[in-house]
């Protein structure tokens, strides 16, 4: 396999990851044909994963827009993946211009790539840290140098928390974040569920196999259990929805996966919640 100039040294581009699928997914560049057939395979179950992604995409732009309507110009994105179009720094500058981005990924590929976009910014930092491991995000150099722990923060948790299993107690990680955070502060929350998902649990499995096949698992869980996520927040309205449902933008165009016809878009769900 020929290794493209782009691609880190000393990764590994035969294996798939989940950064470079979900990238192409979103029509990126930044993804190798071992990830296109992980991809491929997936989408032989659920042909939709791509308007998912959209849609995805889609929210966390109004999120952060809301973030930063409600004076919240600290944002702390864990499980951040390849920064493509529209990430969170260029949304929430749009905005603010003095907004303060840190990234945090344990993806190797997704932090190279990250730190490649970001050189010369020096209000967005990099973080190469697991989300199962709070206080490595906590307590790393960019976290402490780019946010104020006296001032709100807007922590996104998007498309990541169903790649953590029960064991990993997903829920403790959450709630020591949660716990570091100022008052005022908002989690920006999606994740992945069988509920919404325009085709029977039996075949929508298959694509949950996908990804426990390159040692990625999907754990879909209830809406009631990403709920939980929200303890100690208030969840803001329209609560925990689909992602389109989440204060809908008509103005957005089709691609930006905002479309309600299209019933992919409806799968899983998304939310914000502010601490008190």
């Amino acid at each position: 396999m020929e290794r493209p100039a782009w691609a880190p040294p000393g990764i590994d581009i035969s294996v798939p990851s989940v950064s470079r699928i979900y990238d192409y997914y979103l029509g990126g560049s930044h993804n190798f044909e071992v990830d296109r057939q992980a991809a491929r395979r997936a989408m032989e179950f659920l042909p939709g994963l791509p308007k998912i992604m959209q849609a995805n995409r889609a929210f966390m732009r109004r999120a952060v827009h809301h973030a930063v309507a409600e004076g919240v110009t600290q944002f702390l994105d864990i499980g951040s993946g390849i920064p493509t179009f529209g990430n969170v720094h260029e949304v929430a500058r749009q905005a603010s211009p003095e907004a303060r981005v840190v990234y945090v990924d344990h993806d190797p590929v997704a932090v190279a790539h990250s730190q490649a976009v970001l050189a010369g910014d020096d209000r967005t930092g990099v973080v190469s840290a697991d989300l199962r491991k709070p206080q490595d995000v906590l307590g790393s150099p960019e976290v402490t140098r780019l946010l104020d722990p006296s001032r709100p923060v807007a922590l996104l948790l998007v498309a990541v928390l169903h790649f953590l299993e029960d064991s990993d107690d997903p829920y403790a990680a959450v709630a020591e974040l949660r716990d570091a955070l100022a008052p005022g502060s908002m989690l920006i929350l999606t994740h992945a569920s069988y509920e919404g998902i325009p085709l029977s649990e039996d075949v929508a499995v298959g694509a949950v196999g996908v990804y426990r096949d390159i040692r990625n698992p999907l754990v879909m869980r209830t809406r009631e259990e990403i709920t939980r996520f929200f303890d100690g927040f208030e969840l803001l309205e329209p609560g925990l929805v689909s992602m389109p449902d989440w204060r809908p933008d008509r103005t957005e165009s089709p691609a930006d996966g905002d479309t309600p016809e299209d019933p992919y878009a409806f799968s899983g769900f998304a939310g914000v919640g502010r601490k008190a």
